[in-house]
């Protein structure tokens, strides 16, 4: 099992790397990992377990709850086949298979609806068993896995506890993303291929959450929920204020100990690990907030002078035509 270590790191003199910023701790572990990524170039290679150890020092508490994102750079999630390659009609587990076959999910392709048609080339596998969850998007998922460890003294490692549930928006978990009606989803999904580059099948994502597997696994929503931007982050997980963690993460050295497999290098792209907590204003992307809210003013404004046109033009008596 490969296990890489920077060589290239400013460390200090407890062997830390050193981050700065208390409200948002951004670690980009792609050149920390480079063998790792080197691996993962060739895509032969899927199989391959390699592992990685980020070690960093927490200045400061992170007070309250904590937040851990993956944050990618230059993965185009915008463009428009792209954000076409999903099946919705599959998404909410409905049949939308040809309701002729004795099984929901035997089908051919002359029988796809419309929006599975969407997911070409991920449609089908090789051997023509429809795949599920199809298309582009859900095939590109984020695979990587990270943990956070607390080195309470060079002796004793304490695992952080990170919640997986909490993640998505309502809306997302109990309407858009919902599972076939049969209780055993190994049964429904009976008969269908997993993504060519998923290790699992759809209805054994979480092994330690039986309700977090099938269309409801709560990675593979975010996941779904496209970025405008080629640069952006995403939710993973959530700090589980308990034990040590009660009143957050306490200042001292932390390590991400990462399952490398997402590949980034060959598209040239990039990935970080976040830790972050919330203002009263929410998180720290205020791009769209500011964009909204320059907008909104601007248009106030414009309607305010129309306004003042109108009132002029009217005691003048004049028309606007």
């Amino acid at each position: 099992m490969p296990v890489c270590w920077s060589s290239e790191l400013n460390w200090d003199t407890d062997w830390t790397l050193q981050v700065l910023d208390l409200a948002s701790e951004i670690i980009n572990y792609t050149n920390i990992c480079a063998n790792c990524a080197q691996l993962r170039e060739d895509s032969s290679n899927f199989d391959k377990e390699c592992t990685c150890s980020v070690p960093f020092y927490l200045p400061e508490k992170m007070e309250g709850d904590v937040y851990m994102y993956y944050k990618l750079y230059g993965f185009y999630q915008n463009l428009y086949r792209y954000i076409l390659s999903r099946s919705n009609s599959q998404l909410v587990g409905k049949d939308i298979w040809s309701e002729s076959l004795p099984k929901a999910l035997l089908i051919d392709a002359s029988s796809c609806t419309q929006d599975v048609k969407n997911c070409s080339p991920f449609q089908l596998s090789q051997n023509g068993t429809p795949i599920i969850p199809c298309g582009a998007i859900a095939n590109s998922i984020f695979n990587d896995t990270i943990t956070l460890s607390y080195n309470l003294n060079s002796s004793i490692n304490i695992e952080v506890p990170m919640l997986k549930s909490g993640l998505t928006w309502w809306t997302d978990k109990y309407v858009k993303f919902r599972n076939p009606t049969s209780s055993d989803l190994a049964s429904a999904f009976a008969g269908s291929a997993k993504p060519p580059h998923w290790a699992k099948p759809i209805y054994e994502l979480d092994i330690d959450d039986p309700g977090n597997n099938g269309f409801i696994n709560e990675d593979l929503i975010v996941w779904m929920r496209t970025a405008a931007f080629p640069t952006f982050k995403k939710l993973y997980r959530r700090l589980n204020r308990v034990h040590n963690f009660v009143e957050g993460l306490p200042a001292g050295n932390y390590s991400f100990n990462i399952s490398y497999n997402f590949p980034v290098t060959v598209f040239q792209g990039e990935k970080s690990v976040v830790l972050s907590t919330l203002t009263w204003i929410g998180g720290g992307g205020l791009f769209l907030g500011l964009t909204y809210t320059v907008t909104g003013a601007l248009t106030l404004l414009a309607s305010f002078a129309i306004l003042a046109i109108y009132l002029m033009l009217k005691r003048n008596k004049k028309s606007f035509l």
